[in-house]
């Protein structure tokens, strides 16, 4: 389906009385990429939408029992089913009255006549639209697992040469346990900008940053600024991070605190452990193989108390 990969098949609702519009969407996409139900009254569609929720939702105006905005209402109004994307078509006639987007929970449309390749390339934009939206972490709103692999796969499959870094802090839970969560998501979004704000500082390069979830973050970059841009990184890391802590840890240089069996323990401050894997020469073959690569190389990293980054050698 163009440039923007599914994990699986897409299944799509098509709601309409046009018979040649069905035959349209059934023959823009090979069943393996959408899979379309029709239906030709939108009120009968209405139990098999919220049975078995697709993945698109396409309404045509031209129903006779209901509107396609009413449908895209009834649909949003049901908060599990908020992020399912709608689609309205409608004719050119319909913009004879003002529609009111801010009231109408619709996510594009199409108009009369329909164009083949222009529908395929709305529905498509459409999907992958709400694929990354899903995706996309809550709290950074950086591009979550399945775009990260998505990139990572794609990019080995076009050969590309790439440094891959994978990012967690240590000791994020001792800070988590004392100072409570909401301190804690201020620091992964203070982590998230400084990844960011670093990586974009590399200007002319093809960069990608994002958030596999809870502490754990990945950039990739060109090889040849790999280790300079995790330099960057853990310098800017390590430059912020003490002022989240209260003054007597920061001067302390640790946390200390009684776990529940009474023992007391210490805790260093924050550090950013980064692990870098390189595919070059096509070395690469699957994201698995990055991932299984940096594991071992996280686990020298975490030897460092301190912030610190670890590159594998043994692509160079």
């Amino acid at each position: 389906m163009g440039a923007c990969l599914f994990q699986r098949q897409q299944r799509g609702m098509l709601l309409t009385p046009d018979a040649e519009l069905g035959a349209l969407f059934k023959r823009l996409w090979d069943p393996l990429e959408v899979e379309w139900t029709i239906f030709s009254r939108g009120r009968r569609a209405m139990e098999a939408i919220f049975n078995e929720p697709p993945d698109l939702l396409v309404v045509d105006n031209r129903l006779e029992d209901i509107k396609s905005a009413e449908v895209a209402a009834i649909v949003k109004s049901e908060n599990v089913y908020r992020q399912m994307p709608v689609i309205l078509c409608l004719d050119r006639d319909d913009f004879a009255h003002e529609w009111n987007w801010n009231e109408i929970e619709a996510d594009d449309f199409l108009v009369r006549p329909f164009s083949d390749r222009e529908a395929r390339e709305r529905v498509q934009l459409t999907l992958c639209r709400a694929s990354r939206a899903m995706d996309a972490n809550p709290l950074t709103k950086l591009p979550g697992n399945t775009s990260i692999i998505s990139r990572i796969q794609d990019l080995i499959d076009r050969k590309d040469d790439f440094a891959l870094a994978y990012c967690d802090l240590d000791y994020f839970k001792s800070f988590n346990d004392k100072y409570g969560f909401s301190r804690g998501d201020e620091v992964l979004m203070m982590t998230a900008r400084v990844i960011v704000n670093t990586i974009r500082g590399f200007t002319g390069v093809r960069s990608f940053v994002g958030h596999v979830g809870g502490d754990d973050f990945v950039f990739i970059v060109p090889a040849k600024i790999a280790e300079e841009a995790c330099r960057r990184v853990v310098e800017a890391f390590d430059g912020i991070v003490p002022h989240f802590y209260d003054e007597d840890d920061r001067d302390r240089g640790c946390i200390v605190s009684t776990d529940r069996q009474g023992v007391v323990r210490t805790f260093p401050l924050m550090a950013l452990s980064i692990a870098v894997v390189f595919n070059t020469g096509g070395r690469l073959k699957h994201y698995g193989e990055a991932s299984a690569i940096a594991m071992g190389l996280k686990k020298k990293a975490k030897e460092n108390p301190k912030s610190c980054y670890v590159l594998d050698r043994r692509a160079e």
